[in-house]
């Protein structure tokens, strides 16, 4: 049976079991390339390209795997307390530059997402994400969000 993955708001993130909270594997020193977008929700993958000086969604293999983006949660407004109020935007920043937390990912992490195929506007749009049953399995795409079966 086949699921419709649908989300209001920005991409969340429940980290059931994730290692890298625990081993140190926590990459948080380079800014978003400008392909990245102005809005960079929780879920997304980016690459951290040490060569480039930016997180980026490169599918060169020589700009490395991968990785999770689980940013701070910092609001301060409490009619806003879910992941789902959170993304970085360009705009909130002084000089327009964003910095991500990424996490690595390892083989035997578990967590939960929504942030499928395309991005969120705003906190309060729905985003038609993708059809799965299960056993399906995920990969990150070209534009950093979750596809079935399609590698990027």
């Amino acid at each position: 049976m086949a699921i419709q993955v649908n989300r209001k708001g920005f991409g969340q993130v429940e980290p059931n079991h994730l290692s890298a909270q625990t081993n140190g594997q926590v990459y948080a020193q380079l800014p978003a390339s400008t392909a990245v977008g102005n809005i960079l929700e929780n879920g997304r993958f980016l690459k951290y390209d040490y060569a480039a000086g930016v997180c980026d969604l490169s599918t060169a293999d020589s700009a490395g795997e991968w990785m999770l983006v689980f940013n701070e949660i910092k609001l301060y407004d409490p009619r806003k307390q879910g992941y789902k109020d959170y993304a970085m935007k360009a705009e909130d920043f002084t000089d327009g530059t964003m910095v991500p937390r990424l996490l690595k990912t390892s083989v035997g992490d578990i967590f939960t997402t929504n942030t499928f195929a395309t991005s969120a506007s705003s906190d309060s749009t729905t985003t038609t994400g993708l059809s799965l049953s299960v056993g399906n399995r995920v990969t990150p795409y070209a534009n950093g969000y979750l596809v079935a079966g399609t590698a990027g």
